[in-house]
C-alpha cells in the first residue's frame, strides 16, 4: 500500500459539516450512543469546533427521538419581552438553566456549550458558578452534554458530573485524506502524500484544516511544493512558538560527535520515515524516534542552540520555556501552565518544546523544599509526555547543568530517553567556533591569531567569570569584543594575536607591583618552567606570564593538555611534585629568600605525595602496599594505629624531600637559563611556548609547546 493517494480518490468539495463527520464520525457515534443511554458526557475541543460537533450530535440524537436544549445564553423572545434590565450572557444562561432543570418533565439532553465561563483562569468557581452547581445535580432525568475549552481547567465539582469524557484535539492521521479536496491536493504536487501533510496538521481540528486548505495559493502540480507547506507552517503557529533558522553544520562550529549523533539517531530516521514507501514502514520508523531529549552540560555550551538547529532541520516550530517562569504561587496554575504549553505545541506540530533549566522544577521527588509545587509539576509533565501519539511530531527537550539532580522517572525509556552530553569545547571545537564567528563578524583573524585564540582559551575564563572554562558563549563574546576593538580603533585588514590578547585582558584589573615584587614573581615562574622542561613526564608549556588576568594568581605557567588524560602514573605525580617545588628552589638560590606565595606550591606537593602514599600504595617498607584512605568519606581509616600514622607521615615527607632535592639539582644546573627566562619575563611580561622553544637550546630541556 502506497502512501500517495491518487487525485481521483479525493472528494471534489467539502463543507465544514462534512469534514467534521469525516474526521470524527466514529467518536461522535460512540458519544451519541452514551448520551442515548443516559450518560452525561463532556467534550474537550477548540471553541470553533464545538458548534459543528453539537450540530452533528443533534442530528444523531434526533434520530433517536431525543430533544436537545442548547443553553448558550442568547436571549429568546420571551426573555427579550421581560421587564427589567438585561441580565447579560451568564445571567441569561443561568435563567435558562434554571428553567430547563425545574421545568423538565421528560428525558432531554441539556447542552452547556460555555462551561469555561463558570470558572476562573486557575480553575476555581466564579460567583455565578456557585449558583449553577446545585442546579446541575438537581434533576436526575436530565442528560448533560458539556463542551470544555482546553485552555480552561474545570473544577472537580463540575467535572465529576460527567462520567464520560471525550478529548478531540487535532485529527487522526488516517482521516486526513478525507479532508483534502482534489483541487487542494494539486498544490502539493502530482504525488499527494497525506502522511507528509499530516506532519503540519496533526494538532489542528477538522474545521480549521478546511479553512487553511481552502486558502492555499500557488500553481497546481509544482515541482517543489515548499510554498504550500510553508503557508501551512506559518498558519499553524500559536502562542510563543517560532520558526528558528539555525543550520546544524553552518551555524554551529565543532562538536562533530554531537552533530553525528543527532543526525544518525533523529534526523536521518525522520528523513527515512518521510521517504517510506508504505504506512507499515513509516509506522515502524516512528517507533524508533525518541520524543524526549535531555541536553546536558556546562552553561554556555549551546544546548538550546542545538535544539534550534534540530527544529530547523525538521521544519519544526520551537518554544523555549524557562523552568522558573512556570512556577506560580496559585494552586494549580503551575500545572495548567504546563498543560497549555503542550496543547499549543501539539497545535503547532511539528514542534519542539525546550524546557530551559529543567532541574529548576523537575528534581528528584522527595528532595523538594518549600510548597512542593514541583512534585505536582513533575507529575503533570509525565502525564503530558505519556499522552503523546507516536504519529505526532512533538519533541520535548530538557536542558540542564545538573542531570544527576533530575527525577529518575523522567529519564526512563519512553520519556526523556535520549541523553546528549554537550561538554566544554575541545581545541578543535574552539577553532571551528571561532571560524564561524570570524566569518560572520568579518574579524579577518590571521592563522597565527586563530592559533593564539585557541590556545589562550584552553584554560579558565578571564575576569569576573573566572573559575569556569571557555564555552561557545565565551568564544562568541570574545569575537564580539575583537569586533568592537576594530570598530573603536578604526582598524581594517588582518587581526593579529595582539588584538586577541587585548580583547581578553584590556579591562581586567591587575595589581600594580614594584620592580622588586616583579623580580620575585618572575624568578618564581621561571623556576617552575625550567624544572618542567627537564621533567620527562610534565606536560608541554603553553604560556608563562607575570601579568596574570586570573584573580587567584599574580603569575602562572600554563601547560598544554597532557597526551594521556585518563591514565596517570607514579612518575607523572612525582614530576608534578618536582615542578611545584622548582619555584621555591629557584627563589632560594637566586634570591636567598622565599616568598610566602610559594607556600601554595608546598601544599600542592604535599597533597600529591600524600595521595601517592595513602591512596596508591606507595608507603613502602613495613607498611607495604596498602590503602589508608577511606575513598567514600575522604578521611583516613579510623582503625590506624599511631605508629602507622607516624610512618605514613614520614613516608610523605620522604617523597617530598626526594623531589625537592631533584628540583634543587635541576635549578643549580640551569641557573643561567632561569636568569635568562626571568629577565625576559620582566621585559615581555608574557612568553608563549613557541618563544620558550626558541630560548632553550635543542640540546637542553625537554619540551615546550
Amino acid at each position: 500500500m502506497s502512501l500517495s493517494i491518487p487525485e481521483s480518490e479525493l472528494p471534489l468539495s467539502l463543507t465544514a459539516e462534512q469534514a467534521v463527520e469525516a474526521a470524527y464520525g466514529a467518536e461522535l457515534a460512540e458519544l451519541a450512543d452514551r448520551i442515548a443511554r443516559g450518560l452525561p458526557c463532556l467534550v474537550e475541543c477548540d471553541k470553533e469546533l464545538s458548534p459543528y460537533l453539537f450540530a452533528n450530535l443533534r442530528n444523531r440524537l434526533k434520530a433517536r427521538n431525543l430533544k436537545c436544549v442548547y443553553l448558550d445564553g442568547r436571549p429568546r423572545e420571551a426573555d427579550a419581552n421581560a421587564s427589567g434590565p438585561p441580565l447579560g450572557l451568564i445571567g441569561t444562561m443561568i435563567g435558562q438553566l434554571r428553567e430547563a432543570v425545574r421545568g423538565a418533565v421528560e428525558k432531554r439532553v441539556v447542552v452547556l456549550p460555555h462551561l469555561d465561563l463558570l470558572t476562573t483562569s486557575q480553575g476555581g468557581l466564579t460567583s455565578e458558578a456557585r449558583e449553577v452547581i446545585p442546579l446541575l445535580y438537581e434533576n436526575p432525568e436530565l442528560v448533560w452534554l458539556g463542551f470544555k475549552d482546553p485552555s480552561f481547567p474545570l473544577p472537580k465539582v463540575i467535572e465529576n458530573l460527567f462520567p464520560h469524557k471525550l478529548s478531540i484535539l487535532g485529527i487522526a492521521r488516517d482521516r486526513l485524506r478525507h479532508l483534502v479536496t482534489q483541487k487542494e491536493s494539486r498544490k502539493f504536487g502530482r504525488a499527494f502524500n497525506p502522511w507528509q501533510l499530516y506532519k503540519y496538521l496533526s494538532g489542528v481540528n477538522a474545521v480549521r484544516v478546511r479553512k487553511l486548505l481552502s486558502t492555499l495559493e500557488g500553481e497546481d502540480y509544482p515541482a517543489d511544493p515548499k510554498q504550500a507547506y510553508r503557508h501551512l507552517r506559518n498558519a499553524t503557529l500559536t502562542g510563543a512558538m517560532e520558526i528558528p533558522n539555525v543550520d546544524l553544520a553552518a551555524d554551529i562550529g565543532g562538536y562533530e560527535k554531537v552533530k553525528k549523533r543527532l543526525r544518525e539517531e533523529i534526523l536521518d530516521v525522520l528523513r527515512k520515515r518521510d521517504a517510506a514507501a508504505n504506512p507499515d514502514d513509516a509506522a515502524r520508523l516512528e517507533e524508533l524516534i525518541p520524543r524526549g531529549l535531555i541536553f546536558w552540560g556546562p552553561p554556555g555550551t549551546g544546548k538550546t542552540y542545538f535544539a534550534k538547529a534540530v527544529a530547523t532541520a525538521i521544519g519544526a516550530a520551537i518554544q523555549i520555556v524557562s523552568g522558573p517562569e512556570l512556577k506560580s504561587k496559585w494552586v494549580g496554575e503551575s500545572e495548567d501552565n504546563l498543560r497549555q504549553i503542550f496543547r499549543k505545541a501539539r497545535q503547532s506540530a511539528p514542534s519542539i518544546i525546550v524546557f530551559d533549566e529543567l532541574d529548576s522544577f523537575a528534581t528528584a521527588r522527595g528532595t523538594y523544599v518549600g510548597s512542593g509545587v514541583e512534585h505536582s509539576m513533575v507529575n503533570q509533565l509525565l502525564t503530558e509526555m505519556d499522552g503523546f501519539h507516536k504519529e505526532e511530531l512533538v519533541f520535548v527537550v530538557g536542558t540542564t547543568n545538573f542531570v544527576e539532580a533530575l527525577d529518575p522517572a523522567l529519564l526512563r525509556p519512553g520519556r526523556f530517553e535520549f541523553h546528549l552530553h554537550i561538554p566544554y569545547p575541545e581545541p578543535a571545537d574552539r577553532r571551528a567556533i571561532l571560524d564561524v564567528c570570524n566569518a560572520k563578524m568579518k574579524l579577518e583573524l590571521t592563522p597565527d591569531a586563530l592559533d593564539y585564540a585557541v590556545k589562550r582559551t584552553n584554560d579558565y575564563v578571564v575576569g569576573a567569570a573566572s573559575g569556569t572554562r571557555y564555552s561557545g558563549d565565551h568564544l562568541n563574546a570574545l569575537s564580539r569584543s575583537i569586533a568592537r576593538l576594530r570598530l573603536r580603533d578604526g582598524l581594517t585588514g588582518a587581526t593579529g594575536p595582539d588584538l586577541v590578547e587585548r580583547a581578553l585582558t584590556e579591562w581586567v584589573e591587575r595589581p600594580t607591583m614594584t620592580t622588586k615584587e616583579e623580580t620575585v614573581l618572575a624568578t618564581h615562574e621561571a623556576g617552575h618552567a625550567v624544572v618542567a622542561l627537564f621533567c620527562d613526564h610534565a606536560p608541554p608549556i603553553e604560556r608563562i606570564t607575570i601579568a596574570s588576568e586570573m584573580h587567584w594568581a599574580f603569575g602562572y605557567v600554563r601547560y598544554a593538555d597532557p597526551a594521556h588524560k585518563y591514565i596517570q602514573t607514579v612518575n607523572v605525580y612525582k614530576d608534578l611534585i618536582c615542578v611545584a617545588l622548582g619555584a621555591r628552589e629557584a627563589e632560594r638560590l637566586l634570591l636567598d629568600d622565599l616568598s610566602l606565595g610559594a607556600s601554595g606550591d608546598l601544599a600542592s606537593a604535599t597533597g600529591i605525595a600524600r595521595e601517592l602514599v595513602e591512596v596508591h600504595g606507595l608507603a613502602g617498607g613495613e607498611l607495604g602496599q596498602v590503602q589508608f584512605l577511606d575513598l567514600h568519606s575522604g578521611q583516613r581509616r579510623a582503625d590506624l594505629a599511631p605508629a602507622t600514622l607516624a610512618a605514613i607521615d614520614a613516608r610523605v615527607a620522604a617523597i617530598v624531600e626526594e623531589q625537592r632535592v631533584r628540583a634543587e639539582t635541576i635549578v643549580k644546573e640551569n641557573v643561567k637559563l632561569i636568569e635568562t627566562l626571568r629577565d625576559l619575563l620582566l621585559e615581555k611580561k608574557t612568553i608563549d611556548g613557541k618563544s620558550l622553544g626558541q630560548l632553550v637550546p635543542a640540546s637542553k630541556g625537554r619540551k615546550s609547546n
